[in-house]
């Protein structure tokens, strides 16, 4: 039985959205050299945060089709760029951070990536119905 969703709490990309950021928070950016402080940590604490948040600011837009659209692209977009910025991390800052939970990371953005572009053909759907 598929459960209700009834807020973007109840959406499993919100859940793997924010996992990520509390893995990014916690276990990646407090790892790397004091110097990338002012430059990747800050672009990936922004990016991070961005992604969830964009998914619950979208999520109250979702019966408005272009604007949902946007917001899961934007949502898509900060996941790319999260899995950049990690991507980084683990060429360049091996020896400071944890690969394994990179690349677990990694595959949550991934993830979510898949999940945001089904949940927009999904909507499509339902916009396309409603309109007939």
């Amino acid at each position: 039985m598929e459960k209700t969703i009834k807020s973007y709490l109840d959406l499993m990309v919100y859940q793997n959205l924010y996992k990520a950021m509390i893995i990014v928070h916690k276990e990646i950016v407090p790892f790397l050299p004091k110097e990338e402080k002012y430059d990747l940590c800050d672009q990936m604490k922004r990016a991070s945060k961005a992604a969830p948040a964009l998914m619950a600011e979208g999520f109250a837009k979702r019966y408005q089709k272009r604007q949902w659209k946007k917001y899961l692209n934007d949502v898509l977009g900060e996941c790319n760029e999260m899995i950049h910025h990690i991507s980084v991390c683990i060429d360049i800052y091996s020896s400071y951070i944890d690969k394994d939970i990179c690349l677990k990371t990694i595959n949550l953005y991934d993830i979510s990536s898949r999940q945001i572009t089904k949940l927009g053909q999904s909507w499509q759907n339902y916009h396309d119905k409603k309109q007939d």
